[in-house]
C-alpha cells in the first residue's frame, strides 16, 4: 500500500502527498508509473522535439524507479538508448478529444501520476476556455474514479506565436490556477506546473511557432522534473564502482 506524506505543492500553497515505493530493493520494486497525456507537444512529431525523452533521462540519471505507460509508442527519438517510450499524446487534438478517450485509456493503464499538457488545437474566436476547463475537470474526475490515489500534475501550457488562433492561451492558463485550487485535496492532489513561465515561443518553438525546439523541450522536461521530485519517493543512491 502507498502511504501519503504532506509536502508543499509546486506554485500553490497547499500540501500534497508523496508516493512511497514498496519496501523492497530498488531493482525488485515495481516502478512508479507516469502517463504523459496531451496533443502533439506530448506525442512528438517530425521537425520538432518532445519533452518525454529529456524528462526520462533526468529521472533515470537521478535514480528514480519510474516508467511511462500508455497505449502508444509513436514518434520515438531515433537512436535513443531509452527506446520507444509509452504515452497518450495525440497530435492535432484538443482537450475534448482527450476527455472522450480517457476513460478507456486510463483503465488500461491506471498510472500513479498523470502529466496533463493539453490546451492547443482550439480557436480563440470560439470562446473555448469554459469547455476546456469542463473537459479538463472531467479527465481528472475519471482518473480519480479509476485510481483514487492518482497524483495529477496539471500544466499551464506553453505559449504560442500562432496568432490570433492561440490568443486564448494566457487566459486559459490563468483559469487553470482556479481549477487546480478547486480540485486539489491532500488525499487527491492536483499540482499546477507552470510550463508557460520562462518559455519564449520566439526562441523555444520552431518555424510554426507552436512546437518546441530542443531548447524548448528541455525547458518543459525541467519543469516536469522539478514537480515530480516533490511527489516521488527518494531515488536510490547512485551506483558506485567496486573498490579494488
Amino acid at each position: 500500500m502507498k502511504t501519503l506524506l504532506s509536502l508543499t505543492a509546486l506554485l500553490l500553497c497547499f500540501s500534497i502527498p508523496m508516493i512511497h515505493a514498496a519496501e523492497t530493493s530498488t531493482t525488485a520494486a515495481k516502478p512508479i508509473t507516469i502517463m504523459p497525456l496531451g496533443d502533439s507537444i506530448t506525442e512528438g512529431g517530425a521537425g520538432f522535439f518532445v519533452y518525454r525523452y529529456p524528462l526520462m533521462e533526468k529521472l533515470k540519471a537521478a535514480g528514480y524507479n519510474v516508467a511511462y505507460v500508455g497505449s502508444k509508442t509513436t514518434r520515438p527519438v531515433k537512436n535513443s538508448p531509452l527506446g520507444e517510450l509509452a504515452h497518450e499524446g495525440y497530435g492535432g487534438t484538443n482537450v475534448g478529444f482527450l476527455k472522450g478517450k480517457f476513460d478507456g485509456l486510463y483503465r488500461q493503464n491506471p498510472a500513479d501520476i498523470l502529466l496533463i499538457h493539453a490546451g492547443h488545437n482550439q480557436f480563440a474566436d470560439q470562446n473555448p476556455i469554459p469547455r476546456m476547463l469542463t473537459d479538463t475537470q472531467a479527465i481528472i474526475t475519471m482518473a480519480r474514479a479509476i485510481n483514487p490515489n492518482v497524483i495529477i500534475l496539471l500544466a499551464q501550457v506553453i505559449p504560442s506565436g500562432k496568432l490570433p488562433k492561440y490568443s486564448y492561451i494566457p487566459d486559459y492558463n490563468t483559469a487553470l490556477v482556479g481549477l487546480a485550487k478547486e480540485l486539489n485535496t491532500v488525499a487527491q492532489p492536483v499540482v499546477l506546473v507552470n510550463q508557460a513561465e520562462g518559455f519564449n515561443w520566439e526562441t523555444d518553438t520552431g518555424g510554426d511557432h507552436v512546437h518546441p525546439t530542443k531548447q524548448g523541450a528541455e525547458k518543459m522536461a525541467e519543469k516536469w522534473f522539478e514537480a515530480l521530485k516533490k511527489v516521488l519517493p527518494a531515488p536510490a543512491a547512485p551506483a558506485t564502482a567496486d573498490k579494488k
